[in-house]
């Protein structure tokens, strides 16, 4: 039976944790948590499922302490809601294998594959700036990031062609089709649209975070003809593409991720497609080192104010994380 692909879940910076130089101590470490328990509203069932947490998050606090004193790193990490979680649990719990579909040994996905033209790209653009892409989307405990990014470059799309930036149903698509909260591909997002003429909007069709029932009396307000697929492991023609509009990428994650916070990240990260994020621009910093934009779903308190800054123009043809490997957007 097909597994799909799983989402991560919203994280955020603890605002009473600024700086880590210190030596923690027992006492220190244990008021650090009792003040992140009240800011995420964390309880347990019991005093030892307590103090199990409670040793996990020193050894995290302790990893991004040590993380964020290396010099040679380009990003940092901070305290979020999965501070208390090994990095195995957060893996675990917020991410899934497809080992039906093995991305990787794929040459195309569709039809439609962006054929490689001899194009103009600007050296940087921001979709944000442009006013073509939306507020930042916390998907919870529901896997449905392949909605969140889907949509991410639809709207753009829309507001490309239209001039008009509207936010439409995640909601619609966890409810109206057969995969709901477990994982799914960006393309069945794109798919549904098309066989239904269009998509209901954020604020008719609100998010749950839960699968319910497919309400299909609500009004479409958009519609897209087809999807293109980005030719694989290729960032130049990626690039030529988000240029143009925003993208949405399957993409790998790490136990780091759940803990981003600023700067451009450089990985490792490995090639393992499980998460789902819309591309919405790409530029260089002042060093020279030249990224991708990509919005999460992870609410806009995680990293840059719900994005994050990755790596582009590595060694890897895939891309770092994956990024080059399944890249689409809607036409």
């Amino acid at each position: 039976m097909t597994q799909f692909i799983f989402c991560v879940c919203v994280i955020l910076c603890l605002s009473s944790y600024s700086a880590m130089s210190q030596t923690f101590n027992e006492s220190s470490v244990a008021e650090i948590y009792e003040e992140w328990m009240i800011q995420y509203e964390r309880s347990y069932a019991n005093d030892i499922e307590k103090e199990k947490r409670l040793k996990i998050f020193k050894e995290n606090l302790e990893y991004i302490e040590k993380f964020n004193n290396n010099a040679n790193k380009n990003y940092k990490l901070g305290l979020n809601q999965f501070s208390d979680l090994t990095k195995d649990e957060f893996i675990a719990s917020y991410t899934g294998l497809n080992t039906y579909f093995n991305i990787s040994r794929q040459t195309s996905f569709s039809s439609n594959i962006e054929p490689s033209k001899v194009y103009h790209i600007p050296r940087s653009i921001d979709w944000r700036e442009k006013g073509a892409v939306t507020n930042v989307r916390t998907q919870g405990a529901c896997g449905s990031c392949w909605a969140s990014a889907g949509l991410g470059a639809v709207e753009g799309y829309i507001k490309i062609k239209t001039g008009k930036l509207v936010s439409f149903s995640v909601q619609e698509l966890v409810d109206c089709t057969k995969i709901g909260c477990d994982g799914a591909y960006v393309i069945d997002g794109y798919k549904y649209i098309i066989a239904n003429h269009g998509i209901a909007t954020e604020e008719s069709y609100p998010y749950t975070e839960v699968v319910g029932t497919c309400q299909h009396n609500k009004t479409r307000t958009t519609q897209i003809s087809r999807y293109i697929t980005v030719p694989p492991n290729d960032e130049q023609q990626l690039l030529r593409a988000v240029s143009k509009q925003p993208v949405a990428t399957h993409i790998s994650v790490n136990g780091d991720w759940s803990a981003y916070k600023e700067g451009v990240f450089t990985g490792p990260c490995g090639t393992n497609l499980i998460h789902a994020v819309t591309i919405v621009g790409y530029g260089a910093t002042k060093e020279g080192i030249r990224y991708w934009v990509i919005k999460n779903s992870w609410g806009p308190n995680w990293g840059e104010g719900g994005f994050m800054r990755i790596q582009r123009g590595i060694s890897d043809k895939r891309g770092l994380c994956g990024m080059a490997m399944w890249p689409t957007y809607p036409y």
